[in-house]
């Protein structure tokens, strides 16, 4: 073989291998840069009723990350983009506990159901690291059984403050010895002495103020021994603010008083100041505080006090308004106006977005297909609690006396499109309208479009004009007023009037006369729980 044609065969040889490592190269870039992290598990004994939920722990209004059925046997699968390595809640049955998830992990997770998630098991690439928190969670609540606070704030600022540096002590010593035996992360290992040193720092302000009333000396003040230790604790401010909940409640109650009487001062003969508005007004003057605190800290009270599914369009205004001037952090920002979002739902006036639809019979069903008449839209799934014996009885009545004046669609968020041809056909069956499926569930690009979370399927509805225009806001009671006024207005009907005390849920059209016993009604979903 001549050398020019070795050479070319080498070149070739060459060029493939450079192909096939660049290649390998775009694997561990997708693979590494990846935040998704996948799940499976088991939860022996476990309903098809419950769920299983994911929410990022350390976040502010958080929504759920996932939302996962547990089939007949109780074993559950799924994947999320978690938006970043930390603390995560996983619940379950009514029951919460804490789990670190990194970015691009695959675990299994087992239980009992009688104790899941309290109690858990986990393999691969999460053990090492909840193997600690576990550990370490086991021996902090012995060690703190045994020790003797109300003894220990009886005691002069000497002897006290020598006692929690005994405890600090001994936990981080705890710490160490398990991070070690685990082969833990650091970055798990440091949250854990800080979510210890906050629990510490917390009880320092409770001593302060129970000297006060023991000693009967209302300007008693800790040391100045006891003040720098407290400073000590939290020499990572920012990082603590970020990570742990706790802390910002610390923080909260140490600027109690100071802002409880700024909010007298700025309030005074004012009626339309809300919670938001006075708190970010407080946090502009306090120098003391990092832009990062004060993010967390206004986040923290707005989902506390003014963004829930009750707020009035003036309050969620003047809260999307603080959230754009005075929020700075661009994630906090998003998170905050998805939950917005979320509780508030589409806009009245604006067109209702498409998204992947399908029917019973696999075929695609968009919503400009009910354009023409006025819309009712249910969404539910399967587990929806009591949606059978609560809901679909009076759905039945409310169809039954507006179908000839507006079209009903119940769109479906189960796992499967199997399913929902089950639920449907076994739920709603004799109820007109048309049945349609959200594909992927809680996951589907419908959900996402429309807000749609677990915790919005008691069901809820929503309502269209003929134009396929958002008429209203979301409900979650077929009974409520204004729904029941919506729903006149738009078809030209007008509903039978029923007795002041009977429940509108229930008895809105029944014969006069003939008014059932009330019974309770569906009420709204509560609002993300902050973490």
């Amino acid at each position: 073989m001549n050398k020019l044609k070795i050479h070319g065969l080498q070149q070739k040889a060459l060029s493939s291998l450079g192909k096939y490592l660049f290649m390998m190269v775009l694997a561990f870039l997708a693979v590494s840069c990846s935040k998704k992290v996948e799940v499976t598990g088991k939860v022996t004994g476990g309903s098809p009723l419950e769920r299983i939920e994911f929410t990022e722990a350390s976040g502010v209004a958080t929504l759920p990350v996932i939302n996962m059925g547990v089939d007949k046997d109780g074993n559950f699968k799924g994947d999320f983009e978690a938006p970043k390595s930390g603390m995560y809640v996983i619940s379950y049955a009514g029951k919460q506990n804490l789990i670190y998830l990194k970015t691009g992990q695959s675990l299994n997770i087992t239980g009992d159901a009688a104790t899941f998630p309290t109690e858990f098991k986990i393999t691969g690439d999460a053990k090492g690291n909840n193997d600690f928190l576990q550990q370490t969670q086991k021996y902090m609540t012995e060690y703190t059984q045994k020790v003797n606070m109300q003894d220990n704030m009886n005691k002069d600022e000497g002897a006290f403050l020598k006692a929690l540096q005994k405890i600090q002590a001994d936990l981080e010593k705890n710490i160490d010895e398990v991070g070690k035996k685990t082969g833990a992360d650091k970055e798990v290992i440091s949250w854990k002495k800080n979510d210890v040193r906050t629990g510490i720092m917390s009880i320092i302000p409770q001593y302060e103020m129970y000297r006060k009333q023991m000693t009967a000396n209302p300007a008693f003040a800790n040391s100045k021994a006891l003040k720098d230790y407290e400073l000590k604790l939290q020499e990572d401010k920012d990082t603590m603010v970020k990570e742990h909940p706790l802390y910002r409640n610390y923080l909260l109650g140490k600027m109690s008083e100071d802002f409880q009487k700024y909010a007298t001062a700025q309030t005074a003969g004012k009626t339309d100041m809300i919670t938001s508005e006075v708190f970010s007004s407080y946090l502009k003057q306090r120098k003391d505080l990092s832009q990062t605190a004060k993010d967390y800290l206004l986040a923290f009270v707005m989902a506390q006090s003014d963004i829930n599914p009750s707020s009035t369009k003036e309050t969620t205004d003047k809260v999307t308004s603080i959230i754009e001037k005075d929020i700075k952090d661009a994630e906090i920002k998003k998170d905050l106006k998805k939950v917005l979002f979320v509780l508030s739902g589409l806009k009245k006036g604006e067109a209702a977005p498409e998204a992947a639809l399908i029917k019973q019979d696999g075929k695609a069903y968009k919503i400009a297909d009910s354009k023409g008449k006025p819309t009712v839209m249910m969404f539910y799934a399967s587990w929806t609690p009591y949606i059978t014996e609560s809901t679909v009885p009076i759905l039945s009545q409310v169809v039954d006396f507006y179908k000839q004046k507006m079209n009903f669609v119940f769109v479906n968020f189960d796992d499967t499109k199997e399913q929902f041809n089950k639920t449907s056909s076994a739920m709603l069956k004799g109820i007109p309208g048309t049945n349609v499926y959200a594909e992927g569930g809680l996951n589907s690009d419908f959900a996402k479009k429309y807000g749609i979370y677990g915790f919005k399927l008691t069901p809820s509805f929503i309502v269209l004009d003929k134009d396929g225009k958002i008429a209203g806001r979301n409900f979650f009671n077929l009974g409520d007023p204004e729904l029941v006024a919506l729903l006149d207005q738009l078809s030209g009907l007008k509903a039978p009037q029923v007795a002041p005390e009977a429940s509108l849920q229930n008895d809105l059209f029944a014969p006069e006369g003939e008014l059932q016993p009330a019974e309770g009604s569906t009420p709204p979903p509560p609002a993300p729980a902050t973490k």
